[in-house]
């Protein structure tokens, strides 16, 4: 059976960039580029600098770029905490 969707925050140091529900993310980490699909096993990832690229629950697209910081996954919660963030089109 489909776990439910991905709770998804992308906050920068000073705002937040973008929240919502999501059935997909990738991101670069300093390991490699990495997708995160509902009922992922929890992580905490080190940011490197990048898109962070989300497919929101109805299927349209969300770039974000983001200069370090870090992304955890637990319980199909998804936070994506950089020190600068901002989308872009």
């Amino acid at each position: 059976m489909a776990a439910a969707g991905l709770r998804v925050s992308v906050v920068s140091a000073d705002k937040d960039v973008w929240s919502g529900e999501a059935s997909m993310v990738v991101a670069k980490t300093v390991e490699g580029e990495i997708g995160i699909l509902p009922g992922h096993e929890p992580m905490l990832a080190i940011l490197a600098s990048g898109n962070v690229r989300v497919t929101t629950a109805d299927g349209s697209k969300i770039t974000a770029n983001a200069e370090g910081g870090f992304l955890s996954v637990e319980n199909n919660n998804v936070s994506v905490v950089a020190s600068a963030a901002e989308i872009v089109e």
